[in-house]
């Protein structure tokens, strides 16, 4: 995947991207945008300039291409540009940026629309290869839609939501289960220069109504239902509950996903349902869902402005048994298999039959992609289900940067690839590593906040509505740098291993939560004045929260019941998922005396690492330390019992 400079390239030049998370319900919450310069077209009106495939670059070794693309980026974009994309204006500039003023401009001037560059242009030259391979939830009933198809779809839909007064710059929430309507949803406002808002199908009515709030949507798109591991959830009535209280939204537009019928209000519009032909092609099996970023880069964008056929998995890994991935992958012939650790990890602890009954050889690389791989996994991965053939490569990148940035590949052919690293910076990405005093740490065999020195194509370009928040996020905390958050160690051969978060975010299988919302979520009960969720470790999901929890004193006796109720505020602000696997109920916070919470210590109890607390001597009160502790050893005793 990361192999492929296409891929990258046209997913980071051509994708405006936007990531909607609500300032209400997430303190830290941001809409990104990445500018695209685009423009509403219809099949039958496009004058764009097609793009040559040759280029000068061809031939040019990994070491020669990196260099030239960090020491020349304009060069090297540039002319990338200019061939690998179909411009309807061609660029007058190549790039305008400063890092320490968060200004990014990319291919000033120039006029491109994405769903031209990921549709029109392969319906031009085979209209019948296979654009997308749905695979449904039901193992067995799969469908592929062609190019063509998927052209017509995504025209059919543009036209409808034009016609009900969608235009270009107007915000589209789209809430769907993975379908080839949920793509064609994303391209036809991408056609009519829509911002599309793609939100995750398994967020609450809460959760959903703050994303359209904050980005002030004022259309939705969804489907009757969702299917996922054999059972009917109803989406429906989760977009009714969220737009009562979202006065900005004019029309809902649903799609079918099941036959059964759900209550149509006023600003519902029905949409019909399509079936699709087969016609073989060549297979990229991204297991992630559209709602994340990974499914919007390498499930859409990426795959179908190369086109490549892409599986769209509604299912989960384990429906209807722990071999539903590898029997997909020898019923659909996957080439390039691209899923998430906390998936591996699930599934490795089951018997290894599960994978070798299955024919695999159709697949020729193996990727990671959400947080980190373990060992474990990674060795599983590569000898179990690639049988040591397959090069697996650990990808690392982030929502904000658009694509993957450090990856084992590309590399020289026959370079080393080393388990659970990262590796290899990507074209265009120059990362450095920063001490605590802002200092550039030099050399190898060394730790630090991992920052990337310069811009490239496929990086966020503002937070909407809130530029100067966009550059105290990412820029002040590091002058120059872009500042990804991470912390990285630099190996003394050079590689990038990803180190984990430097801030309060916790990482659920691969899905990355601020702890603020879920504290917000949990201090709206009436009998809870204060909380504090900290990550921990975890075999499958990578990270769980662990919730402390300081009850008021009328309700110290009702401890179970509001535990309880606090796990249903949590699913019913924000989602399942992020239901904290721990609620551990003390009588106060470890504070400074300025009254920040020590979040340290707080880890250390949970994660039974005592010993070395570190400086606690800026404690208000160090007493609290033992008695935190002390609950926590009563905690892990009931537990045991139970």
């Amino acid at each position: 995947m990361a192999g492929r400079v296409s891929i990258r390239l046209l997913n980071s030049l051509v994708r405006g991207n936007v990531i909607f998370r609500n300032k209400k319900c997430l303190r830290k919450g941001v809409v990104l945008i990445s500018r695209c310069h685009a423009r509403s077209l219809s099949s039958s009106s496009i004058s764009a300039t097609q793009p040559d495939l040759s280029s000068h670059l061809a031939g040019k070794t990994y070491a020669d291409l990196y260099e030239l693309s960090v020491r020349d980026p304009e060069t090297f974009w540039g002319s990338i540009a200019k061939e690998r994309l179909a411009w309807t204006k061609l660029f007058d500039q190549v790039t305008d940026c400063d890092l320490s003023s968060g200004e990014i401009n990319w291919f000033l001037g120039g006029q491109l629309n994405v769903s031209v560059n990921c549709l029109d242009v392969h319906v031009a030259k085979d209209p019948d290869r296979v654009a997308l391979i749905w695979e449904k939830d039901e193992p067995g009933t799969e469908e592929r839609i062609t190019y063509r198809e998927l052209l017509e779809m995504t025209c059919r839909l543009a036209n409808t939501l034009k016609s009900y007064g969608v235009q270009k710059g107007e915000r589209v929430a789209i809430y769907m289960p993975v379908s080839p309507m949920a793509v064609a949803a994303m391209m036809a406002c991408a056609r009519i220069g829509a911002v599309h808002n793609v939100v995750f199908a398994g967020f609450s009515s809460e959760a959903l109504a703050c994303r359209i709030q904050d980005a002030q949507c004022k259309f939705v798109i969804t489907c009757n239902h969702g299917v996922r591991g054999g059972r009917i959830f109803d989406l429906k009535s989760m977009v009714d509950r969220a737009v009562k209280s979202c006065p900005s939204v004019r029309h809902v537009f649903v799609a079918k996903r099941t036959n059964n019928s759900v209550p149509m209000g006023k600003l519902d519009i029905s949409l019909d349902e399509y079936v699709f032909d087969y016609t073989p092609g060549d297979v990229f099996g991204c297991v992630a869902d559209i709602g994340w970023i990974t499914g919007h880069s390498y499930v859409v964008y990426g795959p179908l402005c190369n086109g490549a056929t892409s599986v769209l998995f509604e299912s989960t890994p384990v429906y209807p048994n722990p071999g539903r991935y590898w029997e997909t992958v020898q019923r659909l012939r996957i080439n390039q298999f691209y899923g998430a650790p906390t998936a591996i990890r699930l599934l490795l602890k089951d018997e290894e039959n599960w994978v070798k009954k299955y024919d695999r050889s159709s697949l020729k690389t193996l990727a990671s992609v959400g947080e980190p791989i373990n060992h474990e996994a990674w060795e599983w991965f590569h000898n179990v289900v690639g049988d040591g053939r397959c090069p697996l490569v650990d990808t690392w990148w982030q929502t904000e940067t658009g694509g993957v940035c450090i990856a084992p590949l590309p590399a020289e052919p026959g370079a080393e690839i080393l388990p659970a690293m990262a590796m290899r910076p990507f074209f265009g990405i120059q990362p450095a590593l920063l001490g605590e005093k802002g200092q550039i740490i030099m050399g190898n065999d060394v730790s630090g906040a991992l920052c990337i020195s310069q811009p490239w194509p496929g990086m966020a370009r503002t937070i909407f509505g809130d530029h100067q928040r966009f550059v105290d996020a990412y820029f002040k905390p590091y002058h120059g740098q872009y500042f990804t958050g991470d912390g990285a160690y630099r190996t003394e051969d050079g590689y990038y291993q990803i180190t984990g978060r430097m801030d309060d975010v916790i990482n659920i299988s691969g899905h990355r939560l601020g702890t603020a919302e879920i504290e917000d979520a949990l201090n709206e009960h009436s009998d809870v004045p204060e909380t504090a969720v900290i990550g921990i470790p975890h075999e499958i999901k990578g990270e769980v929260p662990f919730a402390f929890v300081v009850l008021k004193e009328s309700a110290t006796e009702n401890q179970r019941a509001v535990v309880e109720d606090l796990r249903h505020l949590v699913a019913t602000k924000i989602a399942k998922y992020a239901v904290p696997d721990h609620f551990l109920v003390v009588k106060r916070l470890p504070k400074t005396r300025s009254g920040k919470i020590m979040r340290r210590i707080l880890r250390k109890v949970a994660t039974q690492d005592t010993s070395n607390l570190g400086d606690v001597s800026t404690l208000d009160d160090p007493s609290v330390v033992s008695e935190i502790t002390e609950a926590h050893k009563r905690y892990r005793s009931h537990a045991a019992k139970k």
